[in-house]
């Protein structure tokens, strides 16, 4: 069993290949806990499992086995271009890494921005095989009523993508979030280094065609959110600058077992800027109840 002082990116890092055309990366801990719970990241420039989860994961370990996955086009996983509705990728993708790694049983999810879109999609897609549902400004699910679509977030991701300067890596990781001593400069480089390879500019434009092609309505999860029947926790940041608050209100209308928080002073970045809280709250709702 994993103990909390051994939880490093090292000492986590696994690697699996799930299709004979994909591999996947992810990290696991809390090994002989129980139930599993994956984690999904966002979709920003750089992004990865770790760097979106690092403060979550030693704490969700004591008493979860924990799965914190870079999704296809991201982190050290594989970076296919050719895909359908991003969404339906990773879900996918996401349910051949349970086959592989013989976890048949329901799985929670939390997933954050593009990865809380994954998250239910994977829920729709294979019910038996999802629990809870923790949603951090989820993509897909959030439907702007006020807000301007698309919003500052989304035109700073698609500037970056087509004009990947370090300028423009700064000017997005700056909305994302509230508290401004969070971006460092070491994040920005660490970040620019991951996402200005041709792979990952090449993946990150293929992820944004995604939403426009031939299944694009795979991607407007808020129509099908009233067939999830498991509780959801919504999690958002009241200066969230990407999906922004009032995106969680068609959601909490329509999914049947649905609880919000919103967390003032903070954007984008739940579990990064409230982590303390971020990690009680998820905690107690994962430990409540089981989804009937």
């Amino acid at each position: 069993m994993t103990t909390t002082a051994e939880i490093t990116a090292e000492s986590t890092s696994r690697f699996a290949q799930v299709r004979p055309d994909l591999r996947l990366h992810y990290h696991e801990a809390g090994v002989g806990n129980g139930p599993t719970i994956v984690l999904l990241h966002g979709g920003g420039p750089g992004a990865s499992s770790w760097s979106n989860f690092s403060r979550n994961i030693p704490v969700l370990a004591q008493n979860f086995h924990v799965l914190a996955v870079d999704q296809p086009g991201y982190g050290q996983s594989d970076k296919p271009t050719e895909h359908p509705q991003y969404f339906v990728h990773s879900a996918s993708a996401l349910k051949d890494l349970l086959d592989h790694l013989e976890i048949t049983s329901r799985v929670h999810l939390l997933g954050n921005s593009l990865g809380g879109g994954a998250a239910v999609r994977f829920a729709l897609d294979y019910p038996d095989r999802a629990g809870k549902l923790v949603l951090m400004g989820p993509g897909g699910l959030s439907t702007n009523l006020f807000a301007p679509d698309p919003t500052e977030g989304v035109k700073l991701l698609g500037k970056f993508s087509y004009q990947p300067t370090r300028e423009n890596l700064e000017a997005f990781l700056r909305i994302m979030v509230f508290d401004q001593s969070l971006i460092t400069d070491e994040l920005i480089d660490e970040r620019f280094a991951s996402a200005s390879t041709p792979e990952s500019l090449a993946a990150a434009r293929a992820m944004g065609k995604s939403f426009a092609g031939a299944d694009f309505e795979k991607g407007m999860l808020w129509r099908d959110a009233y067939k999830l029947r498991q509780p959801v926790l919504l999690i958002w940041g009241r200066e969230d600058r990407v999906n922004p608050l009032d995106g969680a209100l068609v959601a909490t209308k329509v999914i049947p077992r649905v609880q919000l928080h919103v967390f003032g002073g903070c954007g984008h970045w739940a579990q990064l800027e409230k982590f303390d809280e971020f990690n009680r709250l998820t905690g107690d709702f994962l430990a409540g109840p089981k989804e009937k």
